[in-house]
C-alpha cells in the first residue's frame, strides 16, 4: 500500500477510454494488466501522488439498455461524439451491477497489476464507490430487498417512473431530493442497519485493492438529507449517521484507507466531521469560474485545517472541460492558484492537453482532439515545481494585498504563503483580465534588518533581490499582467554592499 501524503495530488483517468486508446495505438486488446510502462508514465508525471481509475467496476447490462433507449442521452452522446455507435456506449460507470472489475478491463488480476505498476512509481490508487444506489440487475436487488427503500403496488401505479417491481418487492428508484428519479438505479436505504453492515463489509473488501475511495454523492446518505428525501417511507433516523457507522468499521481493517466525498450544498464541513478525509470544493470551482477575485479570496479565509481537507479542481468527469470554460491565460492562473493552495488537488486526464469535449461517462470512446503541447508543459512544470519545492509540507495562510487611493487593482490579486521545513514560499495570482498592482504584506518577522533576500521563481529561472526591511515594513510590491502569477521561494541572500 502506498502511503499518500497529507494533501495528495490526484489524477483522474476514464479507464475504459484510456485503455481503448492504448489498444488502438498498440494494435492489440488492452486490459489493465497489459498497459505498456510508458503509458503508466504518461498518467503519473512528477508531482502526482495518486491515480483515480474511474469506472473499473462491472456496469449494468440493464442500465446500458435503458441508456440506449433514452433519446435525450442519445443526443448528448452524438453531441460529444458525432459518429457514436451502439458499441461505443458502455453504460454508466455509476450504474454498477457488481463491485468486480469488468472483465473487459482485465478483471481482478488486471487491477492488481495496475496497482503494482503504480506502487512501483510511489503512486497510490483511488477507486469509486457509489453508496446511494445500485443497478436494477445487481444481485442485491433479488437477494436483499431489506437493503432498499420499499414501495408497494399503489406507489408503482401512482409513480411508475419512481418505483420498480422486481417480482419479489416494489423498490424505489434512486434519486436525490432536487431531481426526478434516475431510471437506471435502485435506491438503497441508508437507515437500514443491514445495509450499513453490508456496505462496511464491501468497502473492507474493496480496500484491499486500493489506497482510497471516492464516494459518489456522499451527502445523500447523511441522516438529515436522507430523511428529507424519503420522509416517512424510511421512518425515523438512527441515532448514528451512516458515514461514521460505516467508516469507523472499515478503518478497523484499513486504518490508512482514504475516504474522499463528492459533496455539494455546503455540506463539506459536516462530512469532514463524519469521517471523510477530503470533500469536493465545488464552491471554489464556481467562484473561480463565475465570481469575482474578492469572492475567491473570501472563500479562502476559512480555517486552514478545514481547507486542508478539501479537494480543489478546475474540471472532472462531471464538469465541462477547463479549456472550454476558461480562456487559456485564465486557466493557467486558476491552475497556479489551485496547485498552491492547501488541500488535495484533482486533475483530469486530458485537462493538461487542452481537451474541450466533455465526454458523457456512458461512452468508452472520445473524439480526436489536437494536443496543446505548451499547455501540457505548463501543467507538468507546475505540478513538478510545487512538488519539488516541498512548500505544501508547511503551514499556509492567506495574505493581504494593499492598493492605493488611485489604484485599487490589488483587489484582483490573491496572495498566500507557505512556511515550513522546506522554506518560505509566496504565491500571488492576478485573477483579472487587466494588469494589477499592490503591496503584499508578508508574515515573516525574520525579514527585518538590512540583509538582502532573494525571491526565486519556483517554476522558472527568474530571481529578484529585495531588502528585508522593505519587504516587512512596506510589503512586497507586485505588478502582474492580466492573469499573471508569481510562485516564489524567499531565501536569505547576502548582506548588502555598504
Amino acid at each position: 500500500m502506498t502511503a499518500l501524503p497529507a494533501q495528495p495530488v490526484v489524477y483522474e483517468v476514464n479507464t475504459r477510454v484510456w485503455l481503448g486508446e492504448i489498444a488502438r495505438r498498440t494494435g492489440r486488446p488492452t486490459g489493465l494488466g497489459d498497459v505498456p510502462k510508458d503509458c503508466w508514465d504518461e498518467i503519473t508525471p512528477s508531482g502526482v501522488d495518486a491515480v483515480w481509475l474511474m469506472g473499473v467496476w462491472e456496469r449494468s447490462p440493464q442500465g446500458r439498455a435503458i441508456a440506449l433507449d433514452d433519446s435525450e442521452l442519445r443526443g448528448a452522446f452524438h453531441a460529444a461524439l458525432p459518429d457514436a455507435a451502439d458499441d461505443d456506449i458502455a453504460g454508466s460507470p455509476y450504474c454498477i451491477r457488481r463491485y468486480e472489475v469488468d472483465a473487459a478491463l482485465g478483471g481482478a488480476a488486471g487491477l492488481v497489476a495496475a496497482r503494482t505498476e503504480l506502487d512501483r512509481r510511489g503512486v497510490g490508487l483511488l477507486l469509486d464507490y457509489v453508496p446511494n444506489h445500485v443497478a436494477p440487475d445487481s444481485p442485491w436487488v433479488g437477494e436483499y430487498p431489506e437493503y432498499f427503500v420499499r414501495g408497494d403496488a399503489e406507489d408503482l401505479q401512482r409513480d411508475p417512473a419512481g418505483f420498480l417491481d422486481t417480482g419479489r418487492a416494489v423498490l424505489a428508484r434512486g434519486r436525490d431530493p432536487f431531481f426526478p428519479p434516475w431510471p437506471d438505479v435502485v435506491q438503497l436505504n441508508a437507515f437500514a442497519p443491514q445495509l450499513r453492515r453490508a456496505t462496511a463489509h464491501l468497502l473492507g473488501h474493496i480496500g484491499r485493492f486500493c489506497d482510497g475511495l471516492r464516494c459518489d454523492m456522499a451527502m445523500l446518505l447523511m441522516n438529515d438529507v436522507f430523511a428529507r428525501t424519503w420522509g416517512e417511507r424510511v421512518g425515523p433516523a438512527p441515532a448514528a449517521d451512516f458515514w461514521p457507522d460505516v467508516i469507523s468499521e472499515v478503518r478497523t481493517e484499513h486504518p490508512r484507507l482514504i475516504f474522499a466525498a463528492e459533496a455539494y450544498w455546503d455540506l463539506e464541513w459536516a462530512l469532514q466531521q463524519q469521517g471523510f478525509d477530503f470533500c469536493y470544493d465545488k464552491r471554489l470551482y464556481d467562484r473561480l469560474l463565475h465570481e469575482s477575485p474578492e469572492a475567491v479570496r473570501g472563500h479562502l479565509r476559512a480555517e486552514e485545517d478545514y481547507q486542508r481537507k478539501l479537494v480543489r479542481f478546475l474540471e472532472n468527469h462531471d464538469e465541462p472541460r477547463a479549456a472550454q470554460t476558461l480562456e487559456p491565460a485564465k486557466e493557467r492562473a486558476a491552475a497556479t492558484l489551485i496547485a498552491t493552495l492547501p488541500g488535495a488537488t484533482l486533475w483530469h486526464e486530458g485537462q493538461f492537453t487542452g481537451r474541450r469535449v466533455h465526454l458523457p461517462v456512458f461512452l468508452d470512446r472520445r473524439p480526436d482532439e489536437p494536443a496543446d503541447v505548451s499547455l501540457r508543459a505548463f501543467h507538468e512544470r507546475l505540478l513538478a515545481g510545487v512538488h519539488a519545492s516541498g512548500m505544501r509540507t508547511g503551514r499556509w495562510q492567506l495574505l493581504d494585498c494593499e492598493g492605493w487611493s488611485d489604484n485599487d487593482t490589488g483587489r484582483d490579486l490573491v496572495a498566500s504563503c507557505w512556511t515550513g521545513p522546506a522554506g518560505r514560499f509566496l504565491t500571488v495570482v492576478n485573477l483579472s483580465a487587466h494588469p494589477a498592482q499592490a503591496r503584499v504584506r508578508l508574515p515573516w518577522t525574520e525579514l527585518l534588518g538590512p540583509a538582502t533576500w532573494e525571491l526565486r521563481d519556483v517554476l522558472g529561472s527568474q530571481r529578484y533581490e529585495r531588502r528585508g526591511a522593505e519587504l516587512l515594513e512596506s510589503g512586497l510590491y507586485v505588478d502582474l499582467p492580466p492573469w499573471g502569477s508569481h510562485v516564489l521561494s524567499v531565501m536569505s541572500g547576502s548582506p548588502p554592499v555598504s
